[in-house]
């Protein structure tokens, strides 16, 4: 069985491509000849997929599969790619193609049209019948039993989630993620409880990598800060930190402050204005919300999304994969970008938000990174609406650092690095904001859980949107949330979490420095 990749946070494991083998039958030179062009179309379109050319490996694969449909790898494989170009629907019905015509190993396909289900379409019904599809062929079938706790924690199902980790951990008992996920999900009254001593064994253990202890250490302190040996906490998170920083992926990278401010500073010189395009903005259909991690972001999506015109995007790839990536060197080339690319990247966005949520009015983009790219969003969406989200700076730094963010925010696993982000973030969003000052609000999530009702007004208004009393029950919302925050967002709203800095304070000597303490 292939690898499946590994997730960060969320346990959605995904078995990527195969290398089918192809029909050695040969008879005449009419035959040898096709067999040729197939084997040399399989080859070309394997180069490619290897390679990341997803768009060219579909090409070669589609011409391969219209020439010899009898090869059900090579169906799985267009699923592949489909899915990485965002043509989700081709890609389920590629690996239905896969399924029909007698893939090896159907659970895995079933697996992946579950993630394509649920993480691309928003379709988690179907995503459960796919991984029950998938266990009914291989009832210990180890990445479907993982997705489908995943899938039952996105919903809010806390007691089917656990049900389906215990399940794994019998397959796999030393499992890191599992084990992860099991501390999260179950109620720990003691230090000395069995599950707390299986994830400190399994951090020692001779064969725990990297990645083993980063998930497990950031568990293990998650239990100790609920049971108040908050020393003991803060030792278990550092060294999480530290494994994190030794997990190598292809994506992976240090942090480089000096890096980060070159990159502020073209940004800040790329959109310098805030003129924008002669496009049709007004009431725009995507809704951004952004900012820092771990500053409620996600309580700002929950809430919005309790109102009966906005639907509930999460963290989408969008900006990133369709307006970012349109250009090559960016943010230089997006400055003088012609008018009709402009137009072409709103509905290439508009189109792939359509097939994600179809016949929906509003939608939020939640990607808390985008604030980088606000200059470039507000050319593409003139009317956009962008909400930033803010936190008290040491509590939202230090809840940073005791979040397992991985490789998509390296500068997490220090605290003098976190403290640069900030600023550079901060200092970005100073420029956004005078260039947009009555399309940008700031959401003070500390102000929010203090009083409500005031700032959920202010934010519906902002957003256009009449007032709903659902709005004030964000716990209630029965959508996926698929972020670190979605047991917190299920909670009626609580102040617990403004001023915990104060149980770390004699540990996080670089935010005190950098930062004033609140009264």
């Amino acid at each position: 069985m292939r690898e499946p990749n590994r997730a960060i946070w969320m346990p959605w494991r995904t078995p990527t491509k195969r290398h089918g083998a192809l029909s050695e039958r040969r008879t005449s030179s009419t035959d040898r000849a096709m067999t040729e062009s197939i084997a040399d179309l399989a080859d070309r379109a394997m180069a490619h997929l290897n390679a990341g050319r997803f768009a060219e490996a579909a090409t070669e694969l589609e011409a391969l599969l219209s020439q010899k449909p009898d090869l059900p790898d090579m169906w799985y494989n267009l699923g592949y790619a489909q899915r990485r170009l965002h043509r989700f629907e081709e890609a389920l019905a590629s690996y239905a193609q896969a399924l029909d015509r007698g893939v090896a190993d159907p659970q895995e396909v079933h697996l992946n049209r579950a993630v394509v289900l649920t993480g691309d379409l928003s379709r988690p019904d179907e995503a459960k019948e796919e991984l029950g599809k998938a266990l009914a062929i291989a009832p210990r079938y180890f990445p479907a039993l993982l997705n489908l706790g995943g899938l039952h924690e996105d919903r809010g199902d806390r007691e089917a989630a656990r049900e389906a980790y215990a399940k794994a951990l019998e397959i796999e008992p030393g499992d890191a993620l599992v084990l992860t996920r099991l501390a999260v999900l179950s109620d720990i009254e003691s230090a000395d409880d069995t599950l707390v001593k299986r994830i400190e064994a399994r951090i020692g253990a001779p064969s725990s990598t990297a990645d083993d202890r980063a998930d497990l250490g950031f568990a293990l302190g998650q239990i100790l800060d609920r049971l108040g040996d908050y020393d003991a906490a803060f030792a278990a998170y550092r060294a999480a930190n530290q494994a994190s920083a030794q997990v190598k992926t292809a994506n992976s990278f240090a942090y480089n402050r000096a890096a980060e401010s070159a990159h502020t500073d073209r940004l800040i010189a790329a959109f310098d204005t805030p003129d924008t395009p002669d496009t049709p903005g007004g009431e725009e259909k995507p809704l951004f919300i952004c900012g820092m991690y771990r500053s409620g972001s996600t309580l700002a999506e929950q809430i919005l999304s309790r109102h009966s015109r906005v639907t509930m995007g999460g963290e989408l790839d969008l900006v990133p994969s369709i307006l970012v990536k349109a250009f090559g060197r960016y943010p230089d080339d997006a400055t003088n970008a012609a008018r009709s690319k402009i137009a072409d990247l709103r509905t290439a966005y508009l189109d792939d938000l359509e097939k994600r949520f179809p016949d929906s009015d509003i939608v939020t983009d939640k990607r808390p990174a985008n604030f980088r790219h606000i200059g470039l969003i507000k050319r593409v969406f003139p009317g956009a609406k962008i909400v930033d989200t803010l936190r008290q700076p040491i509590d939202n730094c230090l809840s940073v650092y005791l979040a397992h963010l991985g490789g998509q925010a390296p500068y997490a696993r220090d605290l003098d690095d976190i403290v640069h982000f900030y600023r550079e973030y901060r200092r970005l969003m100073a420029h956004w904001q005078s260039l947009w000052p009555d399309n940008i609000l700031g959401l003070d999530y500390d102000a929010l859980v203090s009083d409500p009702e005031p700032h959920i007004r202010r934010l519906l208004d902002f957003a256009g949107l009449d007032f709903e009393e659902a709005c004030l029950e964000p716990h209630k919302g029965e959508g996926t949330v698929r972020t670190l925050s979605a047991w917190q967002v299920r909670q009626p709203l609580y102040k617990k979490s403004s001023g915990r800095w104060r149980n770390y304070e004699s540990h996080i000597a670089p935010l005190i420095e950098a930062f004033d303490k609140p009264n």
